[in-house]
C-alpha cells in the first residue's frame, strides 16, 4: 500500500508541529503545507523540504488533511478539503457553531471520509496511564491555567482552553450531562477570558472545570475521585499520584485494634506514583488518525465526539451569558 499523501492548512506554532512530525512518519508523505501568510507558508515548507500551495490545491494532491486554521475559518477550510475527497483531521474547537459542526459531520458521512478533532489531551502521558485504574469516577476537578497570548483570542476561553477538560470529563464520565452551571468574565479582550462551570451527570457524578487564559503562571491539573481512590495529575508533566485504600484495610477493624495518636494516613492508604512515558502526544494524536484512515482500530477523536464538547463549551458560555444579564438588586435599607 502506498504511502498517505497529507498536507497540512495553517502553520503556525501548532501547525507547523503538525508539518513537522507528518515529515517524520514513515506510513505518510507529507506533499507540502498552506497558510494565509504565504511567507509563513514558504518558509515552513523549505525548513521541511516540501512545498508550499494555497489551500484548494494543497487539498487536490493529497488523501488527508490536518487543518490548524483560526477557529473562525475550520468550517470553511474543512467543507472544502473534504469536497475534494481528503479525511481531515481539524484542530479544536470543530467549529464555533454547532450548526456548522452539524454541516461539517453531514458532509464528511455523505461522502464517507473520516473527520476527526484535535483533542490532544486524550493522548497526554498521565491520562493514558491511568486510564486501566479508572473505575466510575464520581467527582472531577479541572484546572486550566494559561498566561496571555493573542493567538486564539477569536473565540471565548470556553472554546479556546476549557474545550481541553471539557473533552476528557466527557470521556471519563459515560453518563450524559443533566444541568451546567457557570460563571465567567472578560479581562483582556471582549469575550470570557476566565470561566468556571459545574456540569452534572444522570448517573450522579459531577466536574468543576476551570479556565482562564490571562493568569501569571501556566497550571494544568486534574483531579478524579472514585469510590477506590484519589487521583491528582499534573497534565504538563504527565505525572501524577493514585492515592487508594490498603488491600484488606476495614477501617473498623483498625480503630479497635490501634489508639488513634498511633495511626497514619499511609496505614489506611497507598500511594501509587503516576509516571507516563515521553511519547509525544501530538505524534500519537496523527498516528492515531492515519491508523484509523488506513482502517485500523484507533483513538482518534471522531467528529462527533468534537461535536459533544463544543455543545457543553456553548452551554457553558449560554450559562454565562444569561447570569451576566441578571440584574443586581440593592441590599434592604440602600
Amino acid at each position: 500500500m502506498s504511502a498517505l499523501k497529507v498536507g497540512v492548512v495553517g502553520v503556525g506554532r501548532l501547525g507547523s508541529a503538525h508539518a513537522r512530525i507528518l515529515s517524520e512518519i514513515s506510513d505518510c508523505q507529507l506533499v507540502g503545507v498552506a497558510d494565509s501568510d504565504t511567507d509563513r507558508a514558504r518558509q515552513v515548507a523549505e525548513h521541511l523540504s516540501v512545498e508550499a500551495f494555497d489551500a484548494p490545491a494543497l487539498a487536490s494532491r493529497c488523501d488527508a488533511l490536518v487543518v490548524a486554521v483560526t477557529t473562525s475559518h475550520h468550517h470553511a477550510v474543512t467543507q472544502q478539503a473534504l469536497e475534494s475527497g481528503c479525511h481531515v483531521l481539524v484542530e479544536k474547537p470543530l467549529t464555533p457553531t454547532l450548526a456548522e459542526a452539524d454541516d461539517l459531520v453531514d458532509t464528511a458521512q455523505h461522502l464517507g471520509l473520516f473527520l476527526a478533532v484535535g483533542h490532544v489531551e486524550r493522548f497526554n502521558a498521565a491520562i493514558r496511564e491511568v486510564e486501566p485504574l479508572l473505575k466510575d469516577p464520581r467527582y472531577i476537578s479541572s484546572q486550566r491555567l494559561a498566561t496571555f497570548q493573542p493567538r486564539g483570542t477569536d473565540v471565548p476561553v470556553m472554546l479556546d482552553l476549557m474545550i481541553h477538560d471539557i473533552d476528557l470529563v466527557l470521556g471519563l464520565v459515560d453518563s450524559p450531562v443533566q444541568s451546567v452551571d457557570a460563571i465567567g468574565i472578560p479581562v483582556l479582550t471582549d469575550s470570557v477570558d476566565m470561566a468556571s462551570a459545574r456540569l452534572r451527570f444522570a448517573n450522579g457524578a459531577c466536574a468543576d472545570i476551570s479556565a482562564s487564559r490571562v493568569s501569571a503562571e501556566r497550571t494544568r491539573a486534574l483531579r478524579l475521585f472514585q469510590p477506590s481512590g484519589y487521583f491528582s495529575l499534573d497534565l504538563a508533566k504527565g505525572e501524577g499520584e493514585y492515592l487508594r485504600r490498603r488491600d484488606g484495610v476495614e477501617l473498623a477493624g483498625i480503630s479497635l485494634t490501634r489508639e488513634p495518636a498511633n495511626l497514619s494516613l499511609a496505614d489506611i492508604v497507598e500511594r501509587v506514583p503516576i509516571k507516563g512515558d515521553s511519547a509525544e502526544p501530538l505524534r500519537l494524536e496523527l498516528e492515531a488518525f492515519l491508523a484509523r484512515i488506513g482502517g485500523k482500530g484507533s483513538s482518534s477523536v471522531s467528529a462527533a465526539e468534537g461535536r459533544a464538547a463544543l455543545e457543553i463549551a456553548l452551554r457553558i458560555e449560554n450559562e454565562i451569558k444569561a447570569g451576566a444579564n441578571v440584574p443586581v438588586q440593592d441590599s434592604p435599607g440602600t
